[in-house]
C-alpha cells in the first residue's frame, strides 16, 4: 500500500473515531444535568467517548505524517457525513432532509475551504506572538461561554456558541501543537513547556465544551459546527502568523470565499432545522387529565388510562362500612388491657369480603411475669 492511499485510510477511519465519540458524547448529555454536562467523570460512556476521540486524533496525526496536508485535513470534514448514518443506525436518531443538507453544504465548503489553503515552510511563533494567541484565545472561549449562558432558555443557540467555543478552542491547539513540532526539529528545550500546557489546557476545554453543546441541541448542529470552526480557525491563524497563502491568487482568494459562505450556509441550515424543532414541540397543548396538566409522555398515558377505566356492570363492589367497630368492655385485672389504646377502625372491602380487624393492645401497657 502506498503511502498516499495510506494516509487516506487513516483519515476514513480517524473520520469514523471522531463520529462515534461525538455520538456517545450526545448520549451521554441526554441524561447529565448541572454542572455534569461538562465533565460527566463518573460515567464510563465519557469516557469512552473521550477514547475514541484520542484515537481520531491520534490516527489524524499519523494520517498527516504519510500524506499532505491539503489532503487529510479536508477528509477529516467527513466527520458529520459519517455521525448522521451512524446515530440512525446504532441509536436510531434519524435527520430530517433540512439536516442532512446542511452536513453535506457544510462538509462541502470546508473541504474545499482548506484544499485552497497553501502549504508553507516550517515556522514558529515566538514568544510574544505565543502569549498574544493565548490571551486572544482564552478572551474568544470566555465571551462565546458567556453568550451561551445568557441565551440558556435556546438550546440551539447556546449549542451552536458552545460548539464554536470548542472549535475555537481545538483549533488553537492544533497551532500551538505545530509551533511545539516545529521547536522540536532543534531539540527539546524548556522553553516548549509552557506552549505543552497550553496544548492540555486548549484540547482540554474543546472537549468539555463539545460535550456540553450537545445537550438539548441533537447531534448535527454541534458536531457541524464543531467540524467547521476547528480547521477554519487553525487556517486563519495560518495564513496570517504562519505566512500561509490562498492557492491560485485572486481566483483562488474568491473561490475560498464562496466556500466560507456554503459551508456558512449549512451551518445556518443546521440551526434554523433545530429551532424550527424546538418551536414546534413548544407549540404543541400540554394535555389536561384528572383536571391537570401531564408534561410527560407516560404519565399522561397512565392518567388517561386511569380515566377511562370503568368497573365492569356485572360485578358489585361490596359497600364501605363506615361504623365503628365495637370494642367489648375490658375485663377486671392489672393485666387487662385499656380499651383507649384499642385502635378503631371501620369495616372495608378486602378482597371482595369484609375485613375485620383483630384488637391489639400497646406493647408499653402489656406486662408479663415469668
Amino acid at each position: 500500500m502506498s503511502a498516499l492511499a495510506l494516509s487516506v485510510l487513516l483519515s476514513f477511519v480517524s473520520a469514523v473515531a471522531y463520529a462515534g465519540g461525538a455520538i456517545v458524547q450526545e448520549q451521554v448529555a441526554l441524561s447529565s444535568t448541572g454542572a455534569r454536562q461538562y465533565a460527566p467523570l463518573r460515567r464510563p460512556a465519557w469516557w469512552a467517548a473521550v477514547a475514541l476521540n484520542g484515537l481520531g486524533a491520534l490516527l489524524h496525526v499519523v494520517a498527516l505524517a504519510y500524506g499532505p496536508l491539503s489532503l487529510v485535513q479536508p477528509l477529516g470534514a467527513l466527520t458529520i457525513v459519517f455521525a448522521l448514518p451512524m446515530a440512525a443506525l446504532f441509536v436510531g436518531r434519524k435527520a430530517g432532509g433540512t439536516a442532512w443538507r446542511g452536513a453535506l453544504m457544510a462538509t462541502v465548503g470546508l473541504a474545499g475551504l482548506l484544499a485552497l489553503v497553501g502549504a508553507s515552510g516550517a515556522r514558529s511563533l515566538d514568544g510574544p506572538q505565543r502569549v498574544a494567541a493565548a490571551v486572544v484565545t482564552a478572551a474568544a472561549v470566555m465571551a462565546l461561554m458567556v453568550a451561551a449562558r445568557a441565551v440558556h432558555r435556546h438550546p440551539a443557540v447556546r449549542s451552536i456558541l458552545l460548539a464554536t467555543a470548542a472549535g475555537v478552542a481545538f483549533g488553537m491547539s492544533s497551532v500551538f501543537t505545530k509551533t511545539v513540532a516545529v521547536d522540536w526539529t532543534g531539540g527539546v528545550s524548556a522553553g516548549d513547556l509552557p506552549s505543552l500546557a497550553v496544548i492540555g489546557v486548549l484540547a482540554t476545554t474543546g472537549m468539555l465544551l463539545s460535550q456540553a453543546s450537545y445537550k438539548g441541541a441533537g447531534l448535527a448542529a454541534p458536531l457541524a459546527t464543531l467540524t467547521v470552526v476547528n480547521p477554519v480557525v487553525a487556517a486563519a491563524v495560518g495564513i496570517t502568523m504562519f505566512g500561509e497563502t490562498i492557492r491560485y491568487g485572486a481566483t483562488g482568494t474568491a473561490l475560498a470565499l464562496s466556500c466560507g459562505v456554503v459551508a456558512a450556509g449549512g451551518l445556518i441550515l443546521l440551526t434554523t432545522e433545530r429551532l424550527a424543532r424546538e418551536e414546534a414541540v413548544r407549540a404543541v397543548p400540554v394535555p389536561v387529565v384528572a383536571g391537570r396538566e401531564v408534561r410527560d409522555a407516560e404519565d399522561a398515558a397512565a392518567e388517561l388510562l386511569l380515566a377511562e377505566l370503568k368497573v365492569p356492570e356485572d360485578v358489585t363492589l361490596p359497600e364501605v362500612v363506615t361504623s365503628p367497630v365495637t370494642v367489648p368492655a375490658a375485663a377486671a385485672g392489672p393485666d387487662a388491657v385499656d380499651p383507649a389504646a384499642v385502635p378503631v377502625m371501620p369495616y372495608a372491602s378486602f378482597y371482595g369480603g369484609p375485613y375485620v380487624p383483630l384488637p391489639a393492645g400497646d406493647r408499653h401497657l402489656a406486662r408479663v411475669r415469668s
